[in-house]
């Protein structure tokens, strides 16, 4: 009897082990094979609009969860950088100048940054057959870095709009171009409705701590980028407009555009009035009906946003998407893809 258990026993830890050995293999084999395993150096040439931060310590790891992530900005790390990021003002506009007296690594990558759309990129023939990767706003950029996302996940309870306003529709706008298509909107609809407008046009600059507060008092904020681009939604839609807690009236790209990147059902697109008269018209609608009003926050049970707004974590992302970028691309007409 007991020779019998033994045997029994024996078999059972054979079985445990074989399961144990079988499950770890599997293990191994489920593992993405193009996670990196080794640290990838990234070297950022110069700091964007010439404001850094500290990338003392694992910055990625620390702030973001990124591993094997390593970022400089410390340019004599040059020859040793996997890749090195260039943004697109400073050397276009000459006050950063690229290495190209220096010997460059056969295996080192080069990527273009830039969070501005085509018109605010000049200078850009110059660069052709340098750049390996871009690194922008746009869906299709090797490393894309949106100015927010819409992630799936909403609140237990749906959001409640504040009941009370003071104002219709605010506008906030520094750089003020009469050519542009959001300055002739804004000048045909203020006909029709009252626009409280802020920003350095207006010379009511608001601080930081006081710009989500102050639009939060009216209904409707006006999105309006400075340019009609290719996936170009700015800090107006994702900070401006949804963190204040307002619905935002939309001018940019297309109604699709929107549509796939935003929340759905949380914006009204200019594009779908034929008329600034029929804009204005429905916003007062919307205004006097609570119900209508609400339904635009209705995204929030089942999304929510997310905001970048952070340089390190941008730069992280590139190793994010590392193992996949192609490996010996380059760019020989970069201002056929920015304008593209």
């Amino acid at each position: 009897m007991s020779l019998l258990l033994c045997l029994m026993l024996f078999s059972s830890l054979s079985c445990l082990f074989w399961y144990s050995f079988l499950n770890q293999t599997l293990h191994l084999q489920k593992r993405p094979p193009d996670v990196p395993q080794r640290n990838i150096s990234i070297l950022l040439w110069h700091w964007p609009f010439g404001r850094s931060y500290s990338l003392a310590g694992d910055k990625c790891l620390e702030m973001y969860n990124i591993s094997h992530c390593l970022l400089t900005d410390n340019t004599s790390d040059f020859a040793t950088a996997d890749v090195v990021v260039f943004h697109h003002q400073e050397i276009s506009h000459g006050s950063s100048s690229l290495p190209l007296h220096l010997h460059r690594p056969a295996s080192q990558h080069w990527v273009w940054m830039s969070l501005e759309p085509p018109v605010n990129n000049a200078n850009l023939a110059q660069f052709n057959g340098l750049f390996n990767w871009t690194m922008s706003y746009r869906r299709d950029a090797d490393i894309p870095i949106p100015y927010g996302k819409t992630i799936p996940g909403g609140e237990e309870h749906s959001f409640k709009a504040p009941a009370n306003h003071s104002c219709l529709v605010s506008w906030v706008v520094s750089s003020y171009k009469p050519q542009q298509a959001r300055s002739s909107v804004y000048q045909s609809l203020k006909k029709y409705i009252p626009i409280k407008v802020y920003g350095r046009w207006t010379k009511e600059m608001l601080s930081d701590r006081k710009l989500l507060a102050t639009i939060a008092n009216c209904l409707f904020y006006l999105s309006f980028e400075n340019s009609e681009a290719r996936d170009y939604i700015s800090e107006k839609l994702w900070r401006n407009a949804f963190q204040a807690g307002v619905v935002p009236v939309v001018l940019g790209p297309s109604r699709a555009t929107y549509e796939a990147l935003a929340p759905p059902g949380s914006f009204i697109h200019v594009s779908d009035f034929n008329s600034t008269a029929n804009l204005a018209a429905y916003l007062k609608l919307v205004a006097a009906d609570r119900k209508k009003y609400e339904g635009y926050f209705q995204w929030h049970r089942t999304h929510a946003i997310k905001t970048y707004t952070e340089w390190r974590e941008r730069l992280c992302q590139i190793c994010v998407k590392y193992p996949n970028l192609p490996a010996k691309q380059v760019y020989q007409d970069l201002e056929g893809w920015v304008s593209s």
